[in-house]
């Protein structure tokens, strides 16, 4: 038996044995170098699901606390956008601004987590695909999966619709709700010999269970009548098998809704073919990325949805699809709708309608009457002359939100 093997038995008591983080992390670190390489303990701590504790959420004088992570790319000039707008439709919001780029270190991104976990609502541009590690062998980890890990951001949910841009798909309305903590993003990857490469894809009951009944829950709430289960499970028989049959049990709690499931490929061929069919796709961390970044292409492209991390505890609201798109950054024409509609959801989650509600229409009568657009979606504007229509938009509401 190989050390892997051997560790991951010895990991499986562990776990079971102490409820304490130190002592596993204390354990994998004496094991061999081929281990070591494997888990990063900064970034994953176990393939069970991470109890994440509550602290009380930070709130002064009325005013909503929320971390902004800029992160790369285009990240900062549309997040500065979101900064315009709120700050001019009146948004009671304060903004705690945390800087990540690929200069940032282990403890920056610590900072950025207690921030978070401080304010319990963030807003993140495009994080650097990175993350840096101080041992030296270690491979590297995307600094989006180490957040998402750390919190506990077990579901990612995007809600995509037809809209009347020239490049939109018509009659299309769905929810992707995938898992966002485990599948192939568990980042358990060795080298058992020389040029073979193992990778770890972990499903648990636990963690799906916790998708799936959001997936009913939100099915419920939003009065819609099917989910679909995504799945490759006639390959994968253990894994997409579990996650199957467990959407499928649990699918049994709400008669009330339809139930159904399909495979991933067939899945992707009906998005683009007949996607009509579809009301909430539920599915696996990786198909999600997938599906996700299809859907967003044939419904006008990465710069108009928005997506939602959420966990137990906190919230994290993004673009629908995680582009750094830096070959536009810096250039002003990068399309601010899809971090300016992350902002509307973030207000709608803290209970600020009325907010929200002048600013999704601005955003519409920007794009879908005025249209005025970015190159991506068939127009000429810039990205400061969006934000300028949006905030002339909200000003000519009456009576005012402010």
């Amino acid at each position: 038996m190989s050390n892997f093997f051997k560790m991951m038995n010895s990991y499986k008591y562990v776990v079971r044995s102490t409820r304490k983080r130190s002592i596993l992390i204390n354990f994998i670190q004496q094991r061999s170098v081929c281990v070591d390489k494997c888990i990063d303990p900064v970034q994953y701590k176990t393939p069970l699901v991470k109890k994440v504790s509550k602290i009380q959420r930070a709130k002064y004088g009325g005013r909503q606390v929320v971390t902004m992570i800029p992160g790369v790319g285009i990240g900062p000039e549309v997040m500065q956008q979101v900064l315009n707008v709120f700050k001019f439709a009146g948004a009671p919001i304060n903004f705690e601004v945390i800087h990540l780029d690929g200069s940032s270190t282990n403890e920056d991104f610590e900072i950025a987590l207690t921030s978070i976990r401080r304010n319990g609502i963030a807003i993140i541009g495009h994080l650097d695909k990175r993350h840096l590690n101080t041992r030296e062998g270690i491979p590297s980890i995307p600094r989006n999966v180490s957040l998402r890990n750390e919190l506990d951001l077990f579901v990612n949910c995007i809600h995509c619709h037809s809209l009347p841009v020239p490049s939109s798909r018509k009659r299309i309305d769905l929810v992707i709700i995938r898992q966002n903590t485990e599948g192939e993003y568990s980042m358990l990857e060795h080298e058992t010999v020389r040029g073979v490469i193992e990778s770890l894809k972990i499903i648990t009951r636990s963690n799906t269970e916790r998708v799936a009944r959001f997936a009913f829950n939100y099915a419920r709430a939003h009065k819609r009548s099917r989910v679909t289960t995504v799945h490759k499970a006639n390959t994968m028989k253990l894994s997409d098998g579990l996650f199957l049959e467990t959407t499928k049990r649990i699918a049994q709690e709400y008669p009330d809704i339809i139930h159904d499931d399909v495979i991933v490929d067939n899945c992707c061929m009906h998005l683009v073919s007949n996607n009509a069919q579809y009301d909430i796709l539920i599915m696996p961390n990786l198909y999600g990325t997938i599906i996700s970044n299809i859907v967003c292409g044939i419904m006008g492209g990465p710069g108009l949805f928005a997506g939602v991390n959420y966990g137990d505890h906190y919230a994290v609201f993004e673009a629908a699809t995680r582009n750094i798109a830096s070959s536009i950054a810096g250039k002003n024409i990068a399309n601010p709708v899809a971090m300016l509609s992350a902002g509307v959801k973030l207000l709608e989650h803290l209970g600020y309608t009325k907010h929200s509600n002048a600013i999704r229409y601005a955003i519409l009568k920007t794009i879908f009457i005025d249209e005025i657009r970015t190159p991506d979606i068939g127009g000429t504007a810039t990205t400061e002359d969006v934000t300028s229509a949006v905030n002339t938009n909200i000003s000519a509401l009456t009576p005012r939100i402010w």
